[in-house]
């Protein structure tokens, strides 16, 4: 339980900094660092939503917002008609870097500032543990 309501108030924390200082929710940022994170700062829809753990039709939702933001592009991927590119463009990138900072200061604030040397760690052997199990 202490698991569930410190990962729940984090993210809480993070949405409402990210909301107030860069005019985005939490999982429009995920979005844009996903895609940033990446060679081209491309990739396909579905895996974006796999990397996101959101369903195809939340992202295209959130997607579709992001471009007319003029953040992400989509474009038909030419090898499988069946899939679709984003791609991250320049003013994507650089609202995602305008938010990072005040992201960045506000994880530090709310977990690894908290955390010993020690603490931070054993938490990224306990998170890569339990992500290659699953």
């Amino acid at each position: 339980m202490s698991y569930v309501a410190a990962t729940t108030l984090l993210d809480s924390a993070l949405d409402r900094q990210l909301q107030r200082e860069a005019g985005m929710p939490l999982a429009y940022y995920q979005i844009l660092a996903m895609l940033g994170d990446v060679p081209d700062r491309t990739l396909r829809m579905s895996d974006l939503a796999a990397i996101t753990q959101s369903s195809q039709s939340r992202l295209s939702h959130a997607v579709t917002r992001l471009e007319r933001r003029g953040w992400i592009r989509r474009r038909p991927c030419s090898e499988d008609r069946r899939s679709t590119w984003a791609t991250l463009t320049d003013a994507g990138y650089a609202a995602l870097a305008a938010a990072a900072p005040g992201h960045v200061r506000t994880v530090r604030e709310h977990l690894f500032d908290r955390l010993s040397c020690e603490q931070v760690r054993q938490l990224q052997a306990i998170c890569r543990t339990v992500l290659a199990g699953m």
